[in-house]
């Protein structure tokens, strides 16, 4: 058994918070950019565009996160793609949060009362005007708390990524572990830094929305 300080510990745990956090930003980010896209071309698409955006929102709702990770990571490469941990996890929680994220912002777009719609039809405002000045203000602040929610979610979920070699902060916290076997210190301690990182993002979404409404 080796013997590590608290420093040691706090020092490992933090450096493997960077790339939780890191990997969270990645999902989110490239997420978001897919949510948006395919939230335009389910509104605005052919019915068979409509039909395959249900489809991919359906299959990574509807699939186990954990089995999503192992098909991307290995199927990746069986196609002759080596790549490392970062990578996969990076597709792979990216592909699960656009998923989420189209369904959540479609949700709320069409949330929005339809005289709202017609309203910019009758001055004479294109569909994206109608989108960007009228629809999308009043989808925001309803989309608020939900989007917000789910990114909490996202940075939980980067701990099912230890299962493919990536060293977040739980995958650290078991190589801490098996270092110094004291399991309920590092683990207490790696719970905590996730609700240091999950509780103020939760509290900024709420004040967010009582200012909006008000």
């Amino acid at each position: 058994m080796f013997e590590f300080s608290v420093w040691d510990i706090a020092r490992n745990l933090l450096l493997a918070m960077r790339w939780t956090v890191g990997l969270s930003l990645i999902a989110f980010m490239g997420g978001a950019l897919m949510g948006g896209l395919l939230v335009v071309l389910r509104l605005t698409g052919n019915r068979l565009v409509r039909v395959l955006i249900m489809g991919y929102v359906q299959v990574f709702q509807g699939t186990p996160l954990l089995l999503q990770l192992f098909l991307v990571y290995f199927g990746l490469s069986m196609f002759g793609l080596q790549t490392s941990a970062l990578v996969a996890a990076s597709i792979c929680l990216t592909l699960y949060a656009s998923a989420y994220l189209t369904e959540i912002w479609r949700g709320c777009i069409v949330s929005v009362d339809r005289g709202q719609w017609e309203a910019g039809s009758s001055l004479s405002l294109s569909f994206a005007e109608q989108l960007r000045y009228v629809i999308v203000p009043q989808a925001f602040r309803i989309g608020i708390a939900p989007t917000v929610g789910f990114m909490v979610q996202i940075i939980k979920a980067t701990a099912l990524t230890s299962v493919i070699g990536f060293v977040e902060m739980t995958r650290a916290g078991q190589i801490i572990t098996n270092a110094t076997f004291q399991p309920f210190f590092i683990y207490g301690s790696v719970a905590l830094m996730y609700f240091a990182l999950c509780f103020p993002l939760s509290l900024y979404s709420r004040r967010l929305e009582h200012s909006l409404r008000r």
